[in-house]
């Protein structure tokens, strides 16, 4: 698996914003991130979010992204729109629902599909909420202490 990109967020856009307006907490693109066991990536809102947390890494498929960006004639679409923080290519990230698996030395589980949201058709486009239904990426646990950076392959699974 190839990791495309990577952003971390100090705060929540969309969570708990239903008929208000969006926040601007903004995203911010890193090469590498600090991936604490049980606790989620440094610096990042999901951060001791809670005990336990199943969000504590999303990670989202670069091809679901390019599919996107295309299909909605979005060719400047960022991929930090969709304010995932693991950008990856290589698998399908449903594959990992339930399953452990190790990705540059960090141990994770798949515990659900990030679901996409209403939310989405306001920060891409029309339309792609439904177009992400199936497609909207992976949530996870941190199984074990470790750094993830960006464009490094990894062994296959």
């Amino acid at each position: 698996m190839n990791i495309k990109a990577i952003y971390i967020s100090t705060g929540h856009d969309f969570v708990g914003r239903h008929g208000q307006e969006r926040l601007e907490h903004g995203i911010q693109k890193v090469d590498t991130v600090e991936c604490v066991a049980g606790s989620g990536l440094v610096g990042d809102r999901y951060f001791n979010h809670k005990q336990d947390y199943k969000g504590q890494v999303t990670f989202f498929d670069w091809a679901v992204y390019e599919r996107i960006r295309d299909n909605f004639d979005c060719p400047e679409l960022n991929p930090a729109a969709f304010r995932r923080n693991v950008l990856t290519a290589g698998i399908d990230l449903n594959t990992l629902i339930d399953q452990r698996f190790t990705l540059q030395g960090v141990d994770f589980i798949g515990t659900e599909e990030c679901r996409p949201c209403y939310w989405m058709d306001q920060a891409v486009k029309p339309g792609v909420f439904e177009a992400l239904k199936g497609f909207g990426g992976l949530r996870a646990r941190i199984l074990s202490n470790g750094t993830l950076s960006v464009n490094s392959e990894d062994t296959p699974m």
